[in-house]
């Protein structure tokens, strides 16, 4: 395995963002049928402040497993503001292709996920892909930054006041985000041009609720998106893996029922790479 870290950076970006990349040795020798291999980019959560560990690389290194590269987006959080967070997904795209010969990535295949307001970011990324304020800043075509999927677990989505999580939004927006949330009220700028999504909750997340999973489904299924939706009955906020491997140091952080999504979203990769 290579590992690599690499600056991400665009106007306006934190001197810290950057992609930590995990690359499988694919040697061209003869020995392997695989030539070039997926790519999941992993944007961790941390409601824009910061970005965590449990759910970059333990998540990274599930992948590397199944045969994917890996890589982790650590993104400019506050007080850096939007959209200079979605500019860095982009950019790790343009990143990517840079390096894909040297890398052995496939770009056709390269799904983003995220975890709570990291799900956010990579829900954003599948709203505004072949926006201009994206395409021209970084200078690229639409169809080379175009995800195949998303992954979502327990994401931030609606700026409805019922149901969100204000903190990621001032945090990405400004304290004073008022009226300005509503512009990354992701449920309401769902198109027929966002990738397939594959999402996961739980019924008792207290910090981000459920109806954020519920309403971007709807969004998608107004919209013809193909989308795979799991809930699970129990469960805190940021499981991450939900496995022992990213247990809390206060014992939290695992839940045995929840720990099958990962697997739930290996056989959705394996549908969509076919």
């Amino acid at each position: 395995m290579i590992y690599k870290e690499v600056p991400v950076q665009v106007e306006g970006s934190a001197d810290y963002a950057r992609l930590q990349v995990y690359i499988q040795d694919t040697p061209h020798d003869g020995s392997l049928k695989i030539e070039k291999r997926p790519m999941i980019i992993i944007c961790p959560g941390g409601g824009y402040e910061r970005t965590s560990f449990r759910e970059g690389e333990p998540i990274a290194l599930h992948f590397l497993s199944k045969g994917y590269h890996a890589c982790v987006l650590r993104y400019s959080v506050a007080p850096v503001r939007f959209p200079v967070q979605v500019l860095e997904v982009g950019q790790a795209f343009r990143t990517l292709r840079q390096h894909a010969d040297e890398w052995n990535v496939d770009m056709d295949r390269i799904v983003v996920q995220g975890s709570s307001a990291g799900g956010h970011l990579a829900a954003c990324y599948g709203v505004f892909w072949n926006q201009d304020f994206l395409l021209s800043p970084l200078g690229v075509k639409a169809e080379e930054i175009k995800p195949k999927g998303i992954m979502l677990s327990y994401p931030v989505i609606t700026s409805d006041p019922a149901y969100a999580h204000m903190g990621s939004f001032e945090n990405l927006l400004g304290e004073d985000c008022g009226g300005k949330a509503e512009q990354a009220a992701i449920e309401k700028l769902v198109m027929e041009t966002t990738p397939p999504c594959f999402i996961w909750h739980t019924m008792e997340d207290a910090v981000v609720p459920v109806e954020n999973s519920l309403m971007m489904t709807a969004a998608l299924r107004k919209a013809g998106i193909p989308a795979e939706l799991h809930i699970f009955p129990e469960g805190e906020h940021g499981l991450s893996l939900a496995s022992p491997i990213v247990e809390r140091a206060n014992g939290a952080g695992v839940q045995a029922e929840c720990a099958q999504w990962i697997d739930l979203a290996d056989a959705w990769l394996e549908r969509l790479f076919a």
